[in-house]
């Protein structure tokens, strides 16, 4: 999908490092510090590979130097704090850099090489061996201080730990993308879905970030000063994009076209990270015509990383932004049908999804009627690329609590309806019917994010940070 308009460049991932080891041996071991400054600096290397904003601290030798290191990581307002134990180190020169940044602690334990060389290690070369040593200290002296932690040990190259670094980063970006988000909620509720239904208080409250209350007639008055050159722009765009079925009426693509410039000006103008939507609207009138429209642009929109979700689903448009940032993608999902011929979950919607993760160019199709809906016009048709695949929903408990539900499954080829829905077929390695009865046990909405990759790791590691229960649904 590399025609698909560029994507949105979100803030990078902030996060804090800072190396130490006690000062009480630089002057009895002379070549030490030297060499566990050239470790920091390697792990500050990988670091800024993993596409971050790096606020690097320096060395700290004492408990004095980890309060200036403490000051200086409290101002950046980083989104991951990594502490990397370099050697043995008092948890003194730590506790007040994880105390007064507020942000998560990851400690790190990469020594040299895979393992010492014993013939001919001496003390001092041994010394640069142990940053596991302080690690249980540092574990006492958090948990009795009240503060929440994490650990990755391993050597310096060792990719099976900078992996376990990498997620803990990407779910620092996830929970900079809520701390800092801006969310639009569109419309009103669809009439008797109670599941969905999220006070935005809520969100703010357990997430971070900002609800942005809109009317439909927010997007009305952008779409009715699209010009022509502008609409016409955007059905060039979305030629290249899609695959226009015969049932595309013109008019239809060009009403959708022009919803979609004026969805592009309301996300600017508002500063909308993602965005929910419903309104039903009466008789063809102007606002049940631009909610009808909204699908093509909230495809784009997606595409890009700003997820949108129908039918008034702030939740799930939170999922689905858990999953992009994650680099999963992340399609707007319900449950459809269940094949027991071929042991599938058919599932996707007649929404809004994430071309982006698609397994072919996505299909635009026209519809007379919504169902369900009111309105007409055109829709999209695709499956996700077929391989391992995460279903996401973020749940509300009885209470208000969030929490994040989750199912690693493999789409797989066959028959797929053509109706304008995205349909995926999920093979979830056990009987359908009763992992749909496990999902639906779950607590999760009946809509969800559907993204690439089996995730539920990396969604573990987001739920740690965000202090919320994870429920993984497994056969």
């Amino acid at each position: 999908m590399d025609k698909i308009m560029d994507r949105i460049t979100p803030r990078k991932t902030r996060i804090g490092l800072v190396a130490g080891g006690l000062g009480a041996y630089w002057p009895q071991f002379p070549d030490l510090l030297p060499q566990l400054q050239a470790s920091a600096r390697r792990v500050s290397e990988r670091f800024s590979a993993l596409d971050c904003e790096v606020v690097d601290v320096g060395f700290i030798s004492d408990a004095q130097e980890g309060a200036v290191a403490a000051e200086k990581l409290r101002l950046a307002d980083c989104d991951l704090i990594v502490g990397f134990l370099t050697t043995y180190m008092t948890a003194s020169m730590l506790v007040p850099v994880a105390q007064r940044s507020g942000a998560p602690v990851l400690l790190l334990n990469l020594q040299p090489t895979e393992a010492m060389d014993h013939a001919t290690f001496d003390t001092g070369a041994w010394l640069a061996y142990c940053g596991a040593c302080p690690l249980p200290e540092m574990a006492n002296a958090f948990e009795r201080c009240g503060i929440d932690f994490r650990s990755v040990s391993g050597y310096l190259e060792d990719e099976r730990a900078w992996a376990r670094i990498d997620r803990w980063i990407r779910a620092a970006g996830v929970r900079a993308a809520f701390r800092h988000g801006r969310h639009g909620l569109l419309g009103h509720l669809y009439p008797g879905m109670m599941d969905v239904i999220t006070d935005p208080t809520l969100v703010s409250a357990q997430l971070g970030g900002h609800v942005e209350i809109l009317e439909i007639d927010d997007l009305r008055v952008r779409v009715e000063k699209v010009t022509a050159a502008e609409t016409d722009e955007r059905m060039k765009l979305a030629r290249d994009i899609f695959t226009l079925d015969d049932s595309v009426d013109e008019d239809d693509f060009r009403w959708g076209a022009t919803v979609s410039v004026g969805l592009d000006r309301l996300v600017e103008d508002f500063a909308l990270d993602s965005l929910a939507y419903y309104h039903r609207g009466l008789d063809g009138e102007m606002h049940e015509r631009v909610a009808a429209g909204m699908i093509l642009g909230a495809s784009l929109l997606t595409a890009r990383g700003i997820p949108a979700a129908g039918e008034y689903e702030l939740r799930t448009s939170l999922a689905m932004l858990v999953m992009d940032r994650l680099g999963a993608g992340g399609s707007f999902t319900e449950l459809q049908a269940l094949n027991f011929n071929d042991n599938v979950v058919e599932m996707g919607h007649d929404g809004p999804a994430h071309l982006a993760i698609s397994s072919a160019k996505p299909l635009l199709r026209g519809l007379g009627v919504y169902h369900g809906k009111r309105g007409w016009g055109v829709s999209v048709e695709f499956d996700v690329k077929h391989g391992p695949v995460t279903a996401c929903g973020l749940g509300q408990r009885r209470d208000g609590s969030f929490n994040l539900i989750a199912s690693e499954g493999t789409v797989v080829p066959g028959p797929l309806l053509r109706i304008g829905n995205t349909t995926s077929r999920v093979d979830f390695g056990c009987d359908p019917g009763e992992w749909t009865d496990a999902w639906s046990a779950s607590g999760v909405a009946h809509h969800w994010a559907l993204g690439t990759g089996h995730r539920a790791k990396d969604l573990a590691a987001v739920a740690d940070l965000l202090h919320l229960d994870l429920t993984v649904v497994s056969p």
